[in-house]
């Protein structure tokens, strides 16, 4: 065996590298904006497998994600798990800061107590429901000044639909004194697609509200990303 061409072939291990090349030491020196998405994964998942530096797993991970960093994070604990190099481990870490990320966005939202529009409305909700396997059924009071009130889970169904009592949405909104209403569920098959249910419920809860003063904002469904908006679709 030529010894020569065996060392030439070998591959270099992160700790290997040059140092400004190593995503820790280049974090600490530069900060995270002089990362890319591969070498912030790459310090989440500190090692690699036996054919890949953390790196150049972390690549291979968003590659087989479209690049994208959403579409990563959809990915469920059983898919990454079996993802070589990955394992449980590794998935629960990396699945860990995904929901550590929406949890800051919904804390930003809830930190600032106003409603301006309807992402403020998918930012506020998105960690609680976006991605859940059952439908939940919530909904925002407001006072005038578009300030949240409270935020309140109206019920709690199955994977295709939840049962909703809109006397409770109405005895709840005199309590708080709301003068304004905003309608928010999810759904778990992936389509935001309004079903007839869901508009019979809307206009339900819409003729209600006018009777009693108060101002049916908007109805959002939400699903992961994605949101379909019933104020921006022109249907209130």
């Amino acid at each position: 065996m030529n010894k020569s061409s065996t060392y030439e072939n070998k591959r270099l291990t992160i700790k290997e590298w040059s140092v400004q090349d190593r995503p820790r030491e280049k974090y600490a020196k530069n900060g995270a904006i002089a990362l890319s998405d591969a070498e912030l994964i790459a310090i989440l998942l500190r090692t690699g497998n036996e054919s890949e530096s953390a790196v150049e797993l972390a690549k291979h991970l968003l590659s087989s994600s479209d690049n994208s960093l959403n579409t990563l994070s959809e990915k469920t604990l059983q898919e990454l798990s079996e993802i070589k190099g990955i394992g449980q481990v590794k998935a629960i870490t990396l699945l860990t800061a995904f929901e550590i990320g929406r949890r800051i966005r919904t804390e930003k939202v809830e930190l600032k107590p106003h409603i301006q529009n309807s992402l403020d409305v998918v930012n506020l909700m998105q960690a609680k429901i976006a991605y859940l396997n059952h439908e939940e059924f919530w909904v925002i009071y407001l006072n005038n000044a578009n300030t949240i009130l409270k935020t309140v889970q109206i019920s709690k169904g199955g994977i295709t639909s939840t049962e909703v009592d809109t006397r409770i949405v109405m005895q709840e909104a005199v309590i708080l004194k709301a003068t304004q209403i905003i309608l928010c569920h999810n759904h778990p098959s992936g389509s935001v697609k309004p079903s007839k249910a869901d508009i019979a419920l809307t206009e339900k809860i819409n003729k209600i509200s006018r009777i009693m003063d108060i101002i049916l904002v908007d109805h959002i469904i939400i699903h992961r990303e994605n949101y379909y908006s019933f104020a921006e679709e022109g249907r209130l």
